[in-house]
């Protein structure tokens, strides 16, 4: 994925205070653009699927020229990491806000999935396109590391203060890869919200211990 340039603040100090200004600006502005354009590839995706997420379509629905969208995104895989990132941004900021209140590390893992699986079947197509292309993209995502940090700091407080080698963060690890086994069961018509839930319980109270 492109990266788009930032400015640091050894840098902002040491331009005239115009330029730094100037690139204060198009930094904003590079940002806003790109936001649009996942924003718009998340809306075609969440009423046909990745397929409808076509470079073109993409540009023209985000107002952008196709050469700008590729230059960020030089590809649709690469787009669709992004809509992925997007939504795992809104998932954190949601627990973020309201963290879960369960009494024991299983019931605060399991909310954060429940919460998660909720957030993505309000957009089945969008939930689906999300998860084939976890499945089928060669491009490294860091979709795995992002939920299990989320499950182990529900479940057992900030990953920072956790060692490296504790057995809680595979822990973590491997339970974000049953929940997402369970999505695609889902998808597939093969269990209910309510299994999924029952099934994710059972599994974290087998896993996770209390701190």
């Amino acid at each position: 994925m492109t990266a788009e340039p930032t400015v640091t603040g050894d840098e902002t100090r040491s331009q005239p205070a115009g330029q730094a200004a100037g690139q204060g600006v198009r930094s904003r502005s590079q940002h806003q653009r790109r936001k649009r354009i996942v924003q718009a590839a998340a809306a075609l995706a969440s009423r046909g699927g990745i397929e409808a997420m076509q470079m073109r379509t993409v540009s023209e629905r985000a107002g952008v020229a196709l050469g700008t969208l590729y230059r960020y995104f030089p590809s649709k895989m690469d787009l669709v990491v992004a809509v992925v990132s997007e939504e795992l941004d809104l998932l954190e900021g949601s627990i973020e806000r309201r963290p879960p209140r369960g009494g024991s590390a299983p019931e605060r893992a399991v909310e954060v999935l429940m919460r998660a699986t909720r957030g993505l079947m309000r957009e089945p197509e969008l939930a689906e396109a999300l998860i084939r292309s976890l499945l089928l993209s060669d491009i490294k995502t860091d979709f795995g590391e992002r939920m299990s940090g989320l499950l182990l700091r529900a479940a057992s407080g900030p990953p920072e203060d956790i060692p490296a080698d504790d057995p809680r963060r595979l822990v973590s690890r491997a339970l974000s890869g049953i929940w997402t086994m369970e999505m695609i069961e889902m998808l597939r018509g093969n269990a209910t919200i309510e299994e999924i839930q029952s099934r994710l319980e059972i599994t974290a109270a087998r896993l996770l211990i209390d701190p």
